[in-house]
C-alpha cells in the first residue's frame, strides 16, 4: 500500500464526504473499510421484498440541512414529508381515546418545557418524566424511538442539544442506495479492517492485513462502540479523556422489524404512524405500507431492541405478528408473507443503531472533536453537532474532518 496524504477509515457517509473533500483539494487518499461494501449503516437491499428496502438509515431527517437532499431532487428520487405524528394510538389491544390522544400531544409540549428549564443536577431524562411528563406514550419516542435508549440512559444535557429533526422526508428508491451513489466514485478499498493505527512515527502507520499505509493524518468514521471494544488498537495509547469517551457514548438501538400484508390495508392509510402502548416496556412503532407498498414497518428500540436481538428474528417477527393480531384480529395471520430483522448489534464493525451519551457524559462528542497530536482526527453521526444520530449529520461531520486536516497540513 502506497504512502499517502490521508488514510480515512471507514466508508459510510462520513467516511466517503472526508474522502471526496480531500480528494476535491488535491490530497491523495486510501479509504479502508472493513465491510464489503460502502454504506455503513447506510444500505439498501431488495432482496428481502423484492422492492428496496432500507436496512439501515431511512429518513433524510432535517432535510433543509441535508445535503443529500438535494442530491436526492437532482436523481429524481421519489420522496415523501413525513410528518412523524402518531395517527394511531393503542394501550395493549385498547385503541386510546380522543382525550388520550390529545394528553399525548400535550406531554409532548410539555417535555420540551421541562427541557429548557432544566438545571438539576441529575442528568437523566427519566428524572424529567417523572417530574412532570406523565404520558408514556410521548416518552417512547422521547426515548427507545428517538434515541435507542431507554430514558433512564439518556442525558438530558445531549438529548437537548440535539435538533428538531423536521422536515422528515422518506425515500422510495431507498436512502442507503443514495448515499452509495453518492460514494459512487470514491476508490474504495473493501474488506479491509484496520488492526491498528501507530502515531509515533511521522504521521501515522495504518496497519491492514493487506499492509501497512502510512501516512500524514487519519480520519476514523467507525463507531464509538467499535473503538471501545479495542478493535482498532493505537499505539501508543490514546490519552485517557479519549478512551473514556469511547465508552461513554455507548451504541443504542433500534430495530426494524418489516412484515408483508398481502390482501389488506387493515383501514389503514399509507405512511400512517401506528404505536402500541405495552407493559414492561414493550412499545412498537409501525410506519404503516410506505409508498403503499405491502409492508407494515415495526420498530422497537432501546434495551427492549437489544433483547429482541438475543431472541432472534423467529421470535421478533411472531411478536410483530401477534401485536397486529392483537387489534386486527387473527384473520391477518392469511395475509402475513415474508418478513425479516435487522440485526445491527451483531455486524461487528458496527455495534449498534447510534450513540448516546450515558447521563452526565454528554462532553465526550467534545472530546472526540480535538484531533490527537494534529494527525489523527474523528468523525461520524456521533460528532455531528445538533445533527447527531443522522446520516446527513454523519456526511457534514467527515467534511468538516477533512476541511480541518487540510488547514493543518498546510
Amino acid at each position: 500500500m502506497n504512502d499517502v496524504d490521508v488514510v480515512v477509515i471507514g466508508a459510510g457517509a462520513a467516511g466517503l464526504a472526508a474522502a471526496k473533500t480531500l480528494r476535491a483539494d488535491g490530497r491523495s487518499v486510501v479509504l479502508l473499510e472493513a465491510m464489503d461494501r460502502i454504506g455503513g449503516r447506510a444500505w439498501t437491499t431488495s432482496e428481502h421484498f423484492g422492492v428496496p428496502f432500507d436496512i439501515g438509515c431511512a429518513w433524510l431527517h432535517a432535510a433543509d440541512r441535508n445535503p443529500f437532499l438535494t442530491e436526492a431532487q437532482a436523481a429524481n428520487w421519489t420522496l415523501y414529508h413525513h410528518d412523524m405524528n402518531v395517527d394511531h394510538l393503542y394501550y395493549g389491544r385498547r385503541k386510546a381515546t380522543e382525550e388520550e390522544e390529545a394528553a399525548m400531544k400535550r406531554a409532548d409540549g410539555e417535555l420540551a418545557r421541562l427541557l429548557e428549564s432544566h438545571d438539576s443536577a441529575d442528568d437523566r431524562l427519566s428524572s424529567l418524566l417523572a417530574k412532570g411528563h406523565a404520558v408514556r406514550a410521548a416518552a417512547t419516542f422521547s426515548g427507545p424511538m428517538d434515541f435507542g435508549k431507554d430514558d433512564d440512559e439518556i442525558s438530558i444535557a445531549d438529548f437537548r442539544a440535539a435538533a428538531d429533526l423536521d422536515p422528515n422526508y422518506f425515500t422510495k428508491e431507498g436512502f442507503g442506495a443514495l448515499v452509495a451513489r453518492f460514494g459512487a466514485d470514491v476508490p474504495v478499498t473493501l474488506s479491509t479492517p484496520v488492526r491498528s493505527i501507530r502515531w509515533d512515527v511521522p504521521g501515522v502507520a495504518v496497519e491492514t492485513e493487506r499492509g501497512t499505509v502510512r501516512a500524514r493524518a487519519a480520519i476514523v468514521t467507525a463507531s464509538p462502540a467499535v473503538l471501545a471494544y479495542e478493535e482498532i488498537r493505537f499505539d501508543p495509547v490514546l490519552p485517557p479523556e479519549y478512551e473514556e469517551a469511547f465508552f461513554d457514548l455507548p451504541m443504542g438501538m433500534l430495530t426494524k422489524i418489516p412484515v408483508e400484508i398481502r390482501g389488506t390495508r387493515l383501514g389503514l392509510s399509507p405512511f400512517d404512524d401506528l404505536l402500541i402502548e405495552r407493559h414492561a416496556r414493550h412499545d412498537i412503532f409501525f410506519l404503516c405500507f410506505p409508498f403503499d407498498l405491502d409492508l407494515m414497518v415495526g420498530f422497537v428500540g432501546g434495551d427492549f431492541a437489544w433483547e429482541m436481538s438475543v431472541a432472534g428474528e423467529a421470535a421478533g417477527i411472531d411478536f410483530v405478528t401477534d401485536r397486529l393480531c392483537g387489534i386486527f384480529g387473527n384473520d391477518v395471520r392469511n395475509h402475513v408473507g415474508r418478513a425479516m430483522m435487522t440485526n445491527w448489534g451483531a455486524e461487528r464493525w458496527v455495534r449498534g443503531a447510534y450513540a448516546a451519551a450515558r447521563p452526565g457524559k454528554a462532553r465526550a462528542r467534545e472530546v472526540l472533536t480535538r484531533a490527537v497530536a494534529d494527525r489523527i482526527w474523528f468523525a461520524g453521526e456521533h460528532l455531528a453537532g445538533s445533527l447527531i444520530q443522522t446520516c446527513g449529520g454523519a456526511r457534514l461531520s467527515g467534511e468538516a474532518a477533512a476541511r480541518d486536516v487540510i488547514a493543518t497540513l498546510r
